[in-house]
């Protein structure tokens, strides 16, 4: 699905759904840079992200891929 990151003063990392109308912030990712891992944002979904460069500009719209529940690991 594709998804938009973005950073702001409020919120920190948030990421923005268009087809679902959907924004929420991300409250815990798998790697300090974002990249090449996982998140998990305020409703429990976790997304996988694609492998980037750690200084990617944001905000930035990339495919991410969600995670169904007996993929997730926490």
């Amino acid at each position: 699905m594709k998804i938009m990151i973005r950073r702001s003063a409020d919120t920190g990392l948030s990421i923005y759904v268009p087809k679902k109308d959907l924004e929420e912030p991300i409250v815990e990712s798998e790697y300090e840079t974002l990249w090449g891992g996982w998140i998990r944002i305020a409703n429990g979904w976790m997304l996988d992200l694609p492998e980037m460069a750690s200084d990617t500009p944001l905000p930035v719209t990339v495919n991410a891929r969600k995670r169904g529940e007996d993929e997730n690991n926490w």
